[in-house]
């Protein structure tokens, strides 16, 4: 095969790329606005059911949390919770709880892509094919527990600037006006909850072929240079910041590395900073979303959660042997005693509901 030929074939995938990715993203905004229109339309009844659910900042917290265990996609619930705050259904401290429920939530995908590796018989047991997951969701909650302890401060101040997110006094929304004008169309064509239950799984379907173009790429490339860059804290942090905010995929970050961890080709101490810096990652398509309703508070709110957790996760790796020892036991003990990790599991599950259930 000539020179010539290879470049044409390369040229052909790279524009293929490039217009599914335009595709993607176009369906995403699309899906995001459609979200925002129908939560408008539904805004009475979804005022009288978020009002017998959502009854204090507990319950906010464990509705997001659970519903992304039942969603399995912690972006997505996120994304409700910036359209329900864009329809004045929730307010701004309950927002900041929702969009960090949906992180403590979110990091189960990890355990989920762990428990699927099991399934290819190459890992001996359930419990060391759910390491990474077990070590991705300590991690997550030592950074985003102190972060729900940090939006006792941040919170009142988005409180203070206004906690309407739709007031968009000053500069005009970035959106087109074609594709607001799309989604109300489209909400009054289909009805409000036909439409809502149609974002939704527009905006999955979005994640979906964003995943599916991620999977064309040189996976056992990306791993090489993964491995030969770990060892080093800082630069494992910024490479799963980067990589999983360029992608805005901690399912794909993560899962890449999910079979090297496994088979011990990665050691704990060198994943961990990138597991940390995805977790800061993953909040990018948050960000995006809540640019696309063109909520001034939505944004800062989420660039509050991003600025916590970045500070937090700079703190652990600044005293990084002690934290990632103290992490190391608690893992080890936890994978160690069948009872400790049934227990686990059931927390996985008991937790989430007890905080929706808080009167």
């Amino acid at each position: 095969m000539s020179r010539e030929t290879r470049w044409k074939r390369r040229s052909g995938r790279s524009v293929g790329v490039v217009v599914r990715l335009v595709v993607t993203l176009c369906l995403f905004l699309v899906a995001i606005r459609l979200l925002g229109a129908a939560t408008d339309a539904l805004r009475p009844f979804l005022r009288r059911t978020l009002r017998s659910v959502v009854v204090g900042n507990s319950s906010a917290l464990g509705l997001s949390w659970f519903a992304s265990y039942v969603l399995a996609n912690g972006s997505i619930v996120a994304a409700l919770a910036l359209s329900l705050f864009d329809s004045e259904l929730i307010s701004p401290s309950h927002l900041y709880l929702m969009v960090v429920g949906s992180r403590l939530g979110g990091a189960a995908v990890v355990v989920f892509v762990g428990a699927l590796d099991y399934f290819n018989e190459e890992v001996e047991s359930v419990r060391d094919s759910m390491r990474l997951g077990l070590l991705t969701f300590l991690l997550t909650h030592s950074i985003y527990l102190p972060v729900l302890a940090l939006g006792a401060v941040l919170v009142p101040l988005g409180d203070r600037n206004g906690g309407d997110g739709g007031d968009l006094s000053g500069p005009e929304p970035t959106v087109p006006d074609v594709v607001p004008s799309l989604a109300d169309t489209a909400v009054g064509y289909l009805g409000p909850g036909v439409a809502f239950l149609g974002a939704l799984a527009l905006i999955f379907a979005s994640l979906k072929l964003f995943d599916g173009i991620l999977d064309g790429l040189d996976e056992e490339r990306l791993r090489r240079r993964y491995i030969s860059r770990l060892n080093d804290k800082w630069v494992s942090f910024g490479l799963g910041l980067v990589v999983t905010g360029l992608t805005t995929s901690v399912a794909f970050s993560l899962g890449v590395v999910v079979p090297l961890y496994n088979r011990g080709h990665i050691e704990r101490t060198e994943i961990m900073p990138f597991v940390l810096g995805a977790n800061i990652g993953t909040l990018v398509d948050t960000l995006l979303v809540a640019v696309a309703l063109d909520s001034r508070v939505g944004v800062r709110i989420v660039l509050a959660v991003l600025a916590a957790g970045t500070a937090v996760s700079v703190v652990a790796l600044l005293w990084y042997p002690r934290y990632s020892a103290a992490v190391a036991r608690v893992q080890t003990e936890i994978v160690g005693r069948p009872a400790y990790f049934t227990a686990f599991l059931l927390s996985l599950l008991l937790v989430p509901l007890a905080l929706l259930g808080f009167r």
